[in-house]
């Protein structure tokens, strides 16, 4: 994958003649997410590895290159693939409106299905569409569409490469492929409360959409609970508009329908901060969710609130007693020395990520594509 990489960049660092083909271009979406990265990534390099064409496939991350500190979560994965982000090529290294004019850009797009209005320019270059979300686009004989509703667009992209070039699926792309484990981003950043009950607050740097889609969610939340010693957990999501404005969402999980409506209700009532929640669709039985209209008030201030309510559910009146996660909290706008998961997430062969699609793919009805 390096060399792969190493080869795109200087690939378009020598087309400042614009004398080549031009290249085609495998595009994530604007939020720039982990799945996002890790399909673009991989689907570039399965292209590369199995299309014969003159045009180089080049993986591109859809922000600006200043903007990839704040995605923590696809810095650390990075690291933990032995992949170095001065690899990357971001939006605003490449134009792709001037490569269209000149009849010098394929596009594939990943992890979303339509271009913003911003990007309607190019959309003669489109030829094929890989994602999981909502099929948004109309259909086109020039351009074959792949988008079934699983957790993640890796999941399609892995599907891809094990049923079509099994061979380049070596053990640092099976990990990329992978990615970090749910129990992995609960204990990245996740601060755990006592009382009566005992909870944990985890913060998540992705919209809460895209969380809920994982595969096998529930069970996995109610086996950490249970390994945890935990009644229920709140799960904060921060992500950011295409302005950069900060989106914050936050659900309850309890397998205790009781524990879980008292939380809720108690939350929509807070007034010290308000929350200023809003119910969103979960397809989770046991997982509350909301839109949280508020902003400014973080896990600092969640805290407070969700001690109160432990005191008053408390027969003796305890206070809950606040503790730190085994994994110390990774900030969302900086890179740091010591990630808390340096020892890596556990290994995954090739060999298991074909069997995990394989049992998969069982599992799932065909679907149209």
């Amino acid at each position: 994958m390096e060399d792969f990489l190493s080869r795109c960049r200087q690939a378009v660092q020598a087309d400042a003649a614009e004398a080549g083909p031009g290249f085609h271009v495998v595009l994530g979406n604007e939020a720039c997410d982990v799945d996002s990265m890790v399909s673009a990534l991989a689907y570039a390099y399965f292209l590369f590895k199995t299309v014969q064409s003159e045009m180089l496939a080049l993986p591109v991350l859809n922000i600006c290159q200043s903007e990839f500190v704040l995605r923590s979560d696809s810095v650390f994965l990075l690291r933990q693939t032995g992949l170095s982000a001065d690899l990357l090529l971001f939006r605003d290294q490449l134009d792709l409106l001037h490569l269209q004019r000149a009849g010098r850009l394929r596009l594939t797009l990943v992890d979303h299905n339509v271009l913003p209005s911003a990007d309607a320019g190019l959309e003669g270059a489109v030829v094929e569409v890989i994602d999981h979300h909502l099929l948004e686009r109309e259909p086109s004989s020039s351009c074959p569409v792949t988008v079934e509703t699983v957790g993640s667009c890796a999941t399609l992209v892995t599907e891809r490469i094990v049923q079509k070039a099994p061979d380049i699926l070596d053990q640092q792309l099976a990990q990329l492929l992978y990615g970090l484990s749910t129990e992995q981003m609960l204990l990245k950043d996740m601060k755990t409360v006592s009382g009566e009950l005992s909870l944990a607050v985890s913060v998540l740097y992705c919209t809460l959409e895209e969380f809920l889609q994982r595969a096998e969610l529930e069970a996995e939340l109610q086996s950490f609970c249970q390994r945890s010693g935990l009644d229920f957990l709140l799960l904060m999501t921060i992500s950011f508009s295409d302005d950069q404005e900060p989106l914050r969402q936050l659900a309850v999980f309890s397998q205790s329908s009781t524990c879980r409506l008292e939380v809720s209700q108690y939350l929509e009532q807070a007034r010290n901060p308000a929350l200023s929640l809003c119910p969103i669709s979960t397809p989770h039985p046991h997982i509350s969710a909301y839109l949280q209209g508020n902003t400014l008030a973080s896990r600092k201030k969640l805290l407070p609130i969700v001690k109160d309510f432990l005191r008053e559910q408390g027969a003796d009146g305890r206070h809950g007693d606040e503790e730190e996660s085994r994994v110390p909290p990774t900030p969302v706008n900086s890179l740091v020395e010591g990630c808390p998961l340096d020892a890596g997430p556990p290994a995954f062969s090739p060999q298991a990520l074909r069997e995990k699609v394989s049992e998969m793919a069982d599992r799932r009805e065909p679907a149209g594509r």
